[in-house]
């Protein structure tokens, strides 16, 4: 292990990479109950759905840990899913889950092709170092709200954007014990506060409630069957056709930009951008992201990207590929304890989003608030990520404004090709998309 992943330089060690592995899992395990969900709703076979998600998420991530050697954890992407369900297929396209399945298979072949032409890895060395640390705080922000929007401490308001939520239900008074509980662990100094603080908090959400054990409480089960998901694609004759094309595009798009916004985001968090704001081996985990899709097509499943929540497991201490490839061993894992990991309730993982979108906030002391040119993008970007609720689209209106603001204010040589380039593309697509 020390070898291989060279733990010793990363800082780190055995036991503290595994635990962090662990986090990361325990923080993203709700995909095992919610995209079976919302891909049933297009049609599809839910436990088919299930296997698909473990089995993509595991072999993604297995890539990322064993070919990028980076703590980042990938599975099919919240909001992709959605777009694949509620557009695709319900929405006016009403097009069929195999033909959004072919889609995504398209977008991930395309992205190999990008990957190894380096075009992502320029897409993310692009963005200025003052935004990266803006994207890490706007991700912060964006998991938090996740975390308290899921335990149902905010919500939808009437008449307004957001209000508070009903903090005297169950999953409400929940996650504030949670929140409390994790935070006197971390007080305290205690290691492997995150994942101890989800264990305890699903554990108290028990007699309240909130945690639903399954009945007879059989924790071990085969994994169902993907015949009725996998390489479920159109012919040819639906491949070529404009809205194949809109589909396609927009996957990519969203695809592009929320892991460019998480590996920037997570690895400016861990201090893994050298000084020029580059990650290294940024192109081998855009690799393992591509493959991930492409993978996750085949077997059944919308598209796998990068998970924001690989920053619970950085925050834990993770730093290597070790972190990533316990992650990936407990996907397998989860292939045949379903009811064990699917019962964790979201009002469990929001403490640790909320925990995890305080440490995210760090960066933001490495901002230059006192040029407007950089403060204002900086400020965009991480405002509209959870206003948006997007991370793509807090990219764009960051990189986009930066862009603008350089050029009136007579500094475009402070602006790269790569990000005029992006710029105009974004305006188009506001324009015509």
């Amino acid at each position: 292990m020390e070898k291989y992943f060279r733990l010793k330089e990363h800082k780190s060690d055995v036991k503290t990479e595994v635990i962090a592995g662990i986090t990361t899992f325990m923080t993203m395990a709700y995909i095992l109950a919610v995209n079976p969900i919302i891909l049933s709703d297009a049609g599809m076979n839910p436990g088919g759905v299930f296997t698909a998600t473990a089995l993509s998420a595991a072999i993604a991530t297995l890539i990322m840990a064993l070919y990028a050697k980076y703590p980042f954890a990938l599975a099919p992407g919240m909001g992709l899913n959605a777009f694949f369900a509620y557009s695709v297929v319900l929405g006016e396209m009403g097009r069929t889950w195999q033909f959004a399945l072919t889609a995504v298979l398209i977008e991930g072949i395309i992205f190999i092709l990008l990957s190894a032409v380096n075009v992502r890895e320029k897409i993310f060395d692009s963005i200025p170092i003052n935004l990266k640390n803006a994207v890490s705080v706007g991700i912060g922000l964006f998991i938090a709200f996740i975390g308290l929007g899921g335990a149902g401490i905010v919500k939808a308001g009437n008449g307004t954007l957001l209000e508070l939520g009903d903090l005297t239900s169950g999953p409400a008074v929940l996650a504030i014990l949670g929140i409390l509980i994790t935070g006197f662990l971390f007080a305290k100094n205690i290691k492997g506060a995150l994942l101890i603080g989800i264990v305890i908090t699903t554990i108290i959400g028990i007699p309240m409630g909130v945690t639903i054990l399954p009945e007879g409480f059989n924790i071990v089960s085969l994994p169902p069957s993907i015949n009725d998901v996998a390489f479920r694609f159109v012919p040819m004759s639906e491949i070529f056709s404009f809205e194949m094309l809109v589909v396609v595009f927009t996957f990519l798009f969203v695809d592009i930009f929320d892991t460019v916004g998480t590996l920037a985001g997570v690895a400016s968090k861990a201090n893994m951008l050298d000084k020029n704001g580059k990650l290294p081996r940024v192109g081998k985990a855009l690799m393992s992201d591509a493959v991930g899709t492409v993978v996750g097509a085949c077997l059944g499943t919308s598209t796998v990207t990068t998970y924001v929540e690989s920053a619970s497991g950085v925050a834990a201490g993770g730093r290597t590929g070790l972190t990533s490839l316990t992650t990936a061993g407990m996907f397998v894992l989860a292939l045949f304890f379903a009811p064990l990991f699917t019962i964790i309730p979201s009002a469990a993982t929001a403490p640790a989003l909320v925990i995890v979108g305080l440490f995210m906030m760090s960066p933001i002391k490495n901002i230059n608030f006192d040029d407007y040119t950089e403060a204002i993008p900086a400020f965009l970007t991480i405002v509209m990520m959870p206003f948006a609720y997007s991370i793509a689209e807090g990219i764009v209106a960051g990189m986009t404004t930066y862009t603008i603001l350089k050029a009136i204010s007579g500094r475009t040589k402070e602006v790269s090709i790569t990000m005029w380039v992006l710029s105009i593309l974004f305006i188009a697509r506001i324009i015509f998309m």
